[in-house]
């Protein structure tokens, strides 16, 4: 199969400046903030953004060495394969978080809830969009005997080794 390559569009500025101890999931990182810095050629694209409350940031797990197939996931002590959970060791690390959309300060995003390492690349922005996006009905597998877990659960660095 033919590789695929991608450019970072920016780099997403936290507080969380290593994976140990940060939080692993938005709704964890409640009030948490930090900003994104487009790079100025994608500037442009940011056009209209600041109509939406919510986005999407798919961005490059870049402190990641390893990756694996199965794991044990932070809120389970038992081993999962690697797409029945978000962990960061992944074939592809790509990681994906919907963060609240502040102000908009030229090619400064201006986020909250943030569950992202400090200086990780940004591949792509997507607007939050409850009719697109939201699901009802919706099973969630082995977490839904775990999401309880969520908001005491930080990254113990075992995906970064």
């Amino acid at each position: 199969m033919e590789e695929i390559t991608y450019r970072p569009i920016g780099k997403i500025r936290t507080p969380h400046k290593e994976p140990k101890g940060t939080p692993i999931q938005p709704p964890a990182a409640e009030g948490i903030e930090g900003r994104i810095e487009i790079l100025d050629e994608y500037a442009e694209g940011l056009k209209d953004l600041d109509g939406f409350s919510h986005v999407i940031l798919l961005y490059h797990f870049h402190l990641i060495k390893k990756t694996t197939l199965s794991a044990t996931p932070f809120m389970e002590d038992r081993e999962h394969g690697i797409f029945a959970f978000r962990a960061p060791s992944r074939p592809n690390p790509i990681g994906l978080s919907i963060v609240r959309l502040g102000e908009i300060e030229g090619n400064i995003l201006h986020i909250k809830d943030v569950d992202i390492v400090d200086g990780t690349p940004l591949l792509d922005i997507k607007p939050y969009i409850p009719g697109f996006d939201r699901r009802e009905n919706v099973r969630f597998g082995w977490l839904e005997n775990n999401i309880q877990k969520l908001p005491e659960k930080k990254d113990d660095g075992r995906f970064v080794k």
